[in-house]
C-alpha cells in the first residue's frame, strides 16, 4: 500500500528568526509536521553562557512564546511540531512546554531527545554536544508525541526523523534517507530557500521578495521530494533558490550525517511548476562510524576601536595613528597577545558628504586578560584625541572588553553517545547507533565537459553570470558558485579553479582552498580553510560568518565570453 506523502514545513532558520513564522505556516495551508531550527555554533555558546547565569535555562525561549500563540492552532489542525529549541536543556524545555499546555488547557503529548550533551567529558568546554541523527525523533513520533524537542541534532534530522516515523524506512534505506537529508538541508535555513539572501534577487519584483514565505517539502515514500511554499505567500522557489541553499555550509560531494551520507553529486533538480522544484536521484551511503562533537569554550576577551579617517592623505593618517597606538601598546603593562589592523577604504574623492569622504581604520585586540584589552586599549586611544592625525575621531570609544568564544569540532565513535528518546509518558527508549558504517572518503572528481570554444570576451563581474552563497563551518568558510546554463557551466568549470579563486579572494592566498565539482547542479563549492580563525564567536574578521564572501567573489572582474553576457 502506498503511503501518503509527508508535508513538512519549517518555521525557523535560527534563534531570532521571524517570530510570526509559526503562525504563518500553521494558517497558510495544510501541513503534517512543522519543524524549527534554532541552533547554530554561535547559539550553543550563547545558550551556554545563559545556562551559567540560570541552570534551568539553556534553551531557546522564543520557541515558548511562539507556542503560546500557536499551540492551539497546531492541535486543531493535527500538526506535529519538531524543533531543536531544547539547545543545552531539552528536558527543561519539554517540562516548560507541558506547563504551558496545562495552563492553556490544550492536551498535547510532549517528548524530548537527549544524549547529545558530552560537556562532562570535556571539562575545558562551556558546551560540548554531539550531532545526533533523526532516530530519536522518530521513536518519539512513533509513540504518539505531538511535540518533540531536541538538543543538538543535525539540522536535517528534523526532517529525517519525521520521515522515518511516517514511512517506516529501515536504517539501511540509504537512498531514501539521503533524499530526506537533502530536503531537510534545503528547509533548515527557512527563507533562504524561498528567495531570501538570493544572488539573483534583482531578476524579480522587489515586492515579491519583501516578505518571503517559509518553505515546505512534500516528501514521498521513495525519498523524492518537492520543495514549495504555501500558496499566496511571498518569495519564490526555483532551481536557483534551491541550488543556493543546497550549497550553503557544505563542502564535498559526500554530505555526511549520523543517519546516512548523502551524495550531493547525485541530486537532480527539476522545475515542476511555478514555486515547485522536484528533488530526485539522490543516492545515499552508510553513515561514518563517528559523530561530530561541537566544542564551545571561552577564548578570552576582545575589544575594538574604529578610527575615522576623512579626506586627504588617508594612508598617511592611518600610518600615523597606527604607529602611535603600537608604541602605546608596547609601553603598556600588558600588551594584548593579538593585535589586528584593517583599513577599509570606504572614502571617495571629492565626496559630497563627510561620511562618503571617510575611511575606517579598525583595530581589534584579544587577550586572556580583560584589562589588557580594556584599560590598555581605551587609555591609549583616548589619549590621542588631541595628538594625532587631523580630524581625529572614533566611531565609539572602546569599552572594557567582552568575552569571545572559540568553536572546534572533534569526533567520537557513534557508540560512545547514549542517544535516548524520552517519551511523553516518561519512558526512556535507548536509540541504537548505526551498525553498518563507512569511513568517509572524498568523492572522486567527475569528468569535466568540453570547454567553450574560443571567442570574444568582455571584462565583467563574475556575478553577471554566476550566483553564489557562502557561510561558515567552524574556522572554515565555504563558497558555493553556480550558473544557470550548460554553456556557462562549460566556461565556469574550466575558468574558476582553486588558484583563480585565490587570486580573486586575496584573503585566501595564504590558506588552503579546496574545490569540489557538482556537475548536476552546475556548481562549484570552494572550502577556504582557516579564514574564520577559531570560528564565528571569535569575531576573527570583518564578516565573521563569511556570509558575504560569495558576494565579494561575484563582484570580482574576469574576462567573460560575450556569448554569456
Amino acid at each position: 500500500m502506498t503511503v501518503a506523502p509527508l508535508r513538512i514545513g519549517n518555521a525557523s532558520g535560527f534563534y531570532g528568526d521571524r517570530f510570526d513564522a509559526m503562525r504563518e505556516m500553521l494558517t497558510g495551508g495544510p501541513l503534517d509536521v512543522l519543524t524549527g531550527d534554532y541552533l547554530a555554533e554561535l547559539t550553543m555558546l550563547i545558550l551556554g553562557r545563559d545556562r551559567l547565569k540560570n541552570p534551568s535555562g539553556g534553551y531557546a525561549r522564543t520557541f515558548l512564546g511562539q507556542l503560546e500563540e500557536c499551540l492551539g492552532l497546531a492541535h486543531e489542525r493535527g500538526v506535529r511540531i519538531v524543533a531543536n529549541a531544547g539547545g543545552l536543556n531539552p528536558a527543561g524545555l519539554a517540562d516548560a512546554v507541558r506547563q504551558l499546555a496545562d495552563r492553556l488547557g490544550i492536551p498535547v503529548r510532549v517528548a524530548h531527545v537527549e544524549g547529545d550533551d558530552l560537556t562532562a567529558g570535556h571539562p575545558r568546554s562551556l558546551a560540548a554536544h554531539a550531532y545526533l541523527g533523526g532516530a530519536g525523533i522518530a521513536a518519539c513520533l512513533r509513540e504518539g508525541a505531538d511535540i518533540v524537542v531536541t538538543g543538538r541534532v543535525t539540522d536535517a534530522a528534523l526532517v529525517t526523523g519525521p520521515a522515518v516515523a511516517h514511512f517506516g524506512w529501515a536504517p539501511d534505506a540509504y537512498d531514501r534517507l539521503a533524499g530526506a537529508v537533502v530536503a531537510g538541508h534545503v528547509l533548515e535555513c527557512g527563507t533562504q530557500a524561498t528567495g531570501g539572501n538570493y544572488a539573483f534577487f534583482t531578476d524579480h519584483d522587489p515586492a515579491r521578495l519583501r516578505h518571503p514565505g517559509f518553505p515546505l517539502a512534500e516528501l514521498h515514500e521513495d525519498g523524492t521530494s518537492v520543495i514549495t511554499k504555501h500558496d499566496g505567500t511571498g518569495g519564490l522557489v526555483d532551481i536557483g533558490t534551491v541550488t543556493a541553499q543546497l550549497l550553503y555550509e557544505t563542502s564535498g560531494a559526500r554530505y555526511a550525517g549520523p543517519d546516512v551520507t548523502a551524495r550531493l553529486d547525485s541530486v537532480r533538480l527539476t522545475q515542476e511548476a511555478p514555486d515547485r522544484v522536484r528533488i530526485s536521484g539522490v543516492r545515499g551511503e552508510a553513515p561514518p562510524p563517528t559523530l561530530k562533537v561541537g566544542l564551545n569554550r571561552l577564548g578570552g576577551y576582545r575589544n575594538e576601536v574604529a578610527f575615522v579617517l576623512t579626506g586627504l592623505d588617508i594612508e598617511a593618517k592611518a600610518a600615523l595613528v597606527r604607529d602611535q597606538m603600537e608604541a602605546a601598546l608596547d609601553a603598556a603593562k600588558s600588551r594584548p597577545t593579538e593585535v589586528r589592523w584593517d583599513l577599509a577604504r570606504t572614502d571617495h574623492p571629492d565626496a559630497p558628504t563627510e561620511e562618503t569622504a571617510s575611511a575606517l581604520l579598525r583595530l581589534v585586540v584579544r587577550d586572556p586578560d580583560q584589562d589588557a584589552v580594556g584599560r590598555t586599549l581605551s587609555g591609549a586611544a583616548i589619549e590621542l584625541a588631541l595628538a594625532s592625525y587631523p580630524g581625529f575621531h572614533v566611531i565609539a570609544p572602546p569599552g572594557k572588553g567582552s568575552p569571545y568564544g572559540v568553536f572546534e569540532d572533534v569526533y567520537v565513535p557513534q557508540g560512545a553517545v547514549e542517544h535516548v528518546a524520552v517519551l511523553h509518558d516518561g519512558r526512556r527508549v535507548p536509540v541504537a547507533p548505526a551498525t553498518d558504517t563507512l569511513v568517509l572518503e572524498p568523492a572522486p572528481e567527475p569528468a569535466l565537459p568540453e570547454p567553450l570554444p574560443p571567442g570574444p570576451t568582455r571584462r565583467a563581474p563574475l556575478g553577471v553570470v554566476a550566483g553564489a552563497r557562502s557561510g561558515d563551518k567552524g574556522g572554515n568558510a565555504n563558497v558555493g558558485v553556480w550558473v544557470r546554463s550548460a554553456d556557462a557551466w562549460r566556461w565556469l568549470v574550466h575558468q574558476l579553479t582553486a588558484d583563480r579563486f585565490q587570486n580573486l579572494i586575496t584573503e585566501s592566498r595564504q590558506l588552503k582552498v579546496v574545490r569540489h565539482t557538482l556537475p548536476n547542479l552546475r556548481a562549484l563549492n570552494f572550502v577556504v580553510e582557516g579564514i574564520l580563525g577559531e570560528g564565528v564567536a571569535s569575531q576573527h574578521r570583518f564578516d565573521p560568518q563569511a556570509k558575504a564572501l560569495g558576494e565579494w567573489l561575484r563582484s570580482r572582474h574576469l574576462d567573460i565570453p560575450e556569448a554569456l553576457l
